[in-house]
């Protein structure tokens, strides 16, 4: 990407914070609230103070909090101090890999474990502990050392780390243009009326609850990126669902944003509401019975499984699987326990 010359002599100085390349979809969008619906933790008068000191660049060239984003702009925001994630310090913290080569490593993730530093987060993340097992991981885009992928703090499962600046592009291009297979099981409330389906729907911040992401429509779809969600029915538990959850996109909280947005969401998900009973009767047994799957399962119910992809080097295609852990499952069979239970007419 070009540089303005005007700008180059003050760069040097600073550090990038985040980059974004616009989709080819947007819609003309001020750039304070484009950057609004991207930038964790961000508000305007941050944003349009950094627009006035010169730190956020299109193109190359600092623009003002007006400016309107285009289709294909590349953008920039850079401030004098180095990002938090970017002091990145190796910890000796185990990590449970299920392969590993010379090209990549696919690591189990533990449910609580954050994948990456960041607001709040700036130790004990997969990324210390890779940087303590391993020398000279390439960065992806945003600087993070050997991630390819990132999966939420408390849903575990499968993740492909990068070990070489080939690998890194080649997985990254596969995920991009969605060749990749990503599997997720999740424990959802409701009864899922269909077997299997398709949710569609831009997903982008929540505008009142900045911790929350969004499904945006219509008019106001520019406020979100484009995702896609297919799912199918595993097994019907009374009042909750087991589901299989296949991403063609991967955006931030996809399946838990676009599960809530058709009515199920997902089982003690707690940013999303899924730490309060949603579904079943007022009996003081079924509040205990509820109350106690909860303790099993302290996070929401979402694990990624399966993960699949053309091996950089050899050209093969590669899938892993791994088992539910162990306090997921726990909490399934306890309802798979109730639903029989129900269906014998002896827990209503």
């Amino acid at each position: 990407m070009e540089e303005s010359n005007e700008f180059l002599g003050n760069e040097s100085e600073l550090h990038e914070h985040y980059t974004f390349s616009v989709e080819k979809g947007q819609q003309p969008l001020r750039i304070d609230k484009y950057l609004m619906n991207f930038v964790e933790n961000a508000t305007r008068n941050k944003i349009q103070a950094a627009a006035k000191d010169g730190s956020i660049l299109v193109n190359g060239i600092s623009v003002k909090s007006n400016y309107k984003v285009k289709p294909l702009d590349q953008i920039r925001v850079l401030f004098e101090h180095p990002p938090y994630e970017n002091l990145l310090v190796p910890e000796d913290i185990p990590i449970d890999i299920v392969y590993e080569d010379n090209d990549l490593l696919v690591v189990n993730k533990a449910p609580g474990m954050v994948v990456h530093p960041g607001h709040g987060n700036y130790a004990g993340t997969l990324i210390n502990a890779l940087l303590f097992h391993f020398d000279n991981l390439p960065n992806n885009s945003s600087n993070r050392p050997g991630l390819v992928h990132r999966i939420d703090k408390d849903t575990s499962g499968l993740l492909v780390v990068a070990k070489t600046e080939i690998a890194m592009a080649h997985l990254s291009a596969q995920f991009k243009a969605k060749t990749s297979e990503r599997e997720y099981v999740a424990l959802v409330w409701g009864n899922v009326e269909l077997d299997k389906g398709t949710i569609e729907g831009n997903i982008g911040r929540h505008s009142k609850n900045r911790l929350q992401n969004t499904v945006y429509f219509g008019d106001e779809s520019e406020k979100g990126k484009p995702a896609v969600t297919h799912y199918k029915v595993l097994q019907r538990l009374g009042y909750v669902t087991l589901l299989s959850c296949r991403l063609e996109t991967g955006r931030t909280h996809q399946i838990r944003v676009h599960m809530k947005h058709i009515g199920h969401t997902l089982f003690n998900d707690e940013r999303y509401g899924g730490e309060r009973i949603l579904k079943g009767t007022t009996f003081t047994k079924y509040k205990q019975f509820v109350d106690n799957c909860f303790k099993t399962l302290p996070r929401q119910a979402l694990h990624a499984k399966t993960l699949g992809f053309v091996h950089p080097s050899t050209g093969k295609t590669m899938s892993f699987t791994t088992e539910i852990p162990q306090d997921m499952q726990s909490c399934i069979e306890k309802w798979q326990a109730y639903s029989n239970h129900i269906s014998e007419n002896k827990y209503t």
